[in-house]
């Protein structure tokens, strides 16, 4: 598994790593082996969030013994965002997942608490030991300007945003922001939300050409592409140790120029949208 900087925390990260969104809403047992089985094969990024249900617990099991393996991520939610609240959540979300500190820990998109709080509260977090750096998440580039005011520079980590082949929207302006400012890219729902193109289509097909000439299957492409840029790394979900042996497989997979080329030509990034996209 290829690794790369997680910004500038000074942690190398493994490229493909493990998102955990509904993780709770199926069988345990094969959550848990899928975690783990991802683990072995170097998939040490894992990404949570206090708003994903059980997710954190089902964690705590899969990664006991095994944590100065991971890179852990979690979330706040924005309407816990308070100094006081944001303190209060991580040391919720901590107790859930059955550590001592998080690797990083992310405002999951902005509300209404003034940023000047949050940040207060994490570098208290990162004081206290409880965190080890801290980001952001759904954060478009003026919002970014906004948070490295109040922060200063060097102290966001991440921003984990909405990236597959048909939403390309933060290669506009948001990856060449973290780009310059040495923020890494984090994209959740690499693969979109149940719409991976079909093989039927044009995109589809290309897709599946270029993973017949590398022997790798379509989704191996699509990660491998989403994570070209040296900033970006990807969070796919597997609900199964054989997909998560598949999202790893990516992990070592480089496109050649020409295959960029061809998946940007079906898979076009379009007009910049008014606003950020995100689920």
């Amino acid at each position: 598994m290829n690794t790369k900087s997680f910004g500038r925390t000074g942690a190398n990260v493994s490229v493909i790593g493990q998102g955990t969104w509904y993780l709770d809403h199926g069988d345990r047992k094969r959550a848990i082996a899928a975690l783990q089985r991802a683990l072995d094969l170097g998939m040490t990024h894992i990404d949570t969030a206090e708003m994903y249900g059980d997710a954190e617990l089902v964690i705590a099991d899969a990664i006991a013994g095994r944590r100065d393996e991971v890179f852990l991520v979690s979330k706040v939610l924005p309407s816990n965002a308070s100094r006081r609240g944001t303190i209060t959540a991580c040391e919720r979300s901590l107790k859930r997942l059955k550590t001592d500190s998080l690797d990083c820990y992310l405002l999951h998109w902005r509300g209404s608490y003034d940023l000047e709080d949050t940040v207060a509260a994490f570098e208290e977090l990162v004081t206290s030991g409880k965190i080890k750096s801290w980001g952001v998440s759904n954060f478009d580039a003026d919002d970014l300007d906004e948070m490295l005011e109040v922060s200063g520079q060097g102290k966001i980590a991440c921003n984990q945003v909405l990236y597959h082949l048909k939403e390309r929207a933060i290669e506009h302006a948001v990856i060449p922001w973290c780009e310059r400012h040495g923020v890494a890219v984090v994209a959740y729902s690499p693969f979109g939300h149940d719409d991976f193109p079909d093989e039927r289509s044009k995109g589809g097909a290309v897709l599946a050409r270029i993973a017949e000439a590398r022997r790798a299957t379509p989704r191996q492409v699509a990660l491998s592409f989403l994570t070209r840029a040296t900033t970006v790394f990807a969070i796919p979900k597997a609900s199964s140790a054989d997909h998560a042996g598949e999202n790893a497989a990516a992990g070592d997979l480089v496109l050649t120029k020409e295959e960029i080329s061809a998946l940007d030509a079906v898979f076009p990034r379009g007009p910049k949208p008014r606003g950020l996209p995100m689920l």
